[in-house]
């Protein structure tokens, strides 16, 4: 599933090529043709991203997109090719069309309904309007693992797999720790940590974490190898060195999901 840094850059993508227009909106799977019929010839007038939940705001309305595990954006300019029966959703205008394909969520919501999904999500380090402080309140009377509520969306939006383990592993946190052990500083630096983390993955439209110092170019290492690119210390890197101090990366199941650490660096 993406990590919340895709679904801001997605939401910059669509405001670059369709902000300000009226595109003509179809279904061509027909999942979607009744509310594009409402949308065809109203402007595209803000786009926006909280965690993994994308808005497309439209004159009066906004269309609520949630890749899950399965969706896939995809740009390109205009003219528009013949579309193929599984895209939900196409935007185009004269310069630019957008594919959307196998989301979990395309919905047209109103003021209300967005509202509504605002209110149930934590702060995304993303966000100008995140409160930090939410989210530790939350963690701070917690006896579930740290690692367990970085990934609830509730706590704090737009962390997946790999900006938690990263994360954890930059701070030396042991991923089994209950929240409530974590302290204010740590949390602080964590925070402060994923908020630059995640900016320069929407820059970059990838994850990398590994300070300076630890890149290939310094340590004169391979580079990463992986369908998710970027460089990283502990993601899908088990039973493999860790760059720090060299012993084995280790992987287990948290909450229905691949855990990684390093025992070592992340002493409890």
């Amino acid at each position: 599933m993406p990590e919340g840094h895709t679904i801001h850059r997605l939401a910059q993508d669509y405001a670059a090529a369709f902000t300000g227009t009226a595109p003509r909106v179809t279904s061509p799977q027909g999942k979607f043709t009744d509310s594009a019929g409402l949308l065809t010839g109203t402007e595209l007038t803000h786009t926006e991203a909280h965690g993994k939940h994308l808005f497309l705001g439209f004159t009066e309305s906004w269309v609520h997109i949630h890749l899950g595990l399965f969706g896939k954006v995809a740009f390109g300019p205009a003219p528009a090719p013949p579309p193929t029966d599984t895209v939900r959703l196409r935007l185009a205008n004269s310069t630019s069309y957008v594919d959307l394909r196998g989301p979990t969520t395309c919905a047209l919501i109103t003021d209300a309904e967005k509202r509504a999904i605002h209110d149930r999500l934590g702060p995304d380090p993303l966000r100008e309007d995140a409160d930090p402080d939410t989210a530790y309140r939350r963690i701070s009377r917690s006896r579930t693992t740290i690692a367990a509520l970085l990934m609830d969306q509730k706590v704090v939006a737009g962390v997946g797999n790999v900006y938690r383990a990263e994360v954890l592993f930059r701070h030396r946190v042991d991923p089994y720790r209950a929240g409530r052990d974590l302290t204010p500083t740590e949390w602080d630096l964590i925070w402060h940590d994923l908020v630059e983390l995640m900016r320069e993955g929407v820059r970059n439209n990838r994850i990398d974490t590994v300070r300076p110092e630890h890149t290939p170019e310094a340590m004169a290492r391979p580079p990463r190898v992986d369908d998710h690119g970027g460089e990283v210390y502990v993601y899908r890197r088990a039973n493999l060195p860790c760059h720090i101090c060299g012993g084995e990366i280790r992987t287990a199941d948290l909450a229905a999901r691949n855990l990684f650490w390093c025992p070592s660096c992340q002493k409890p």
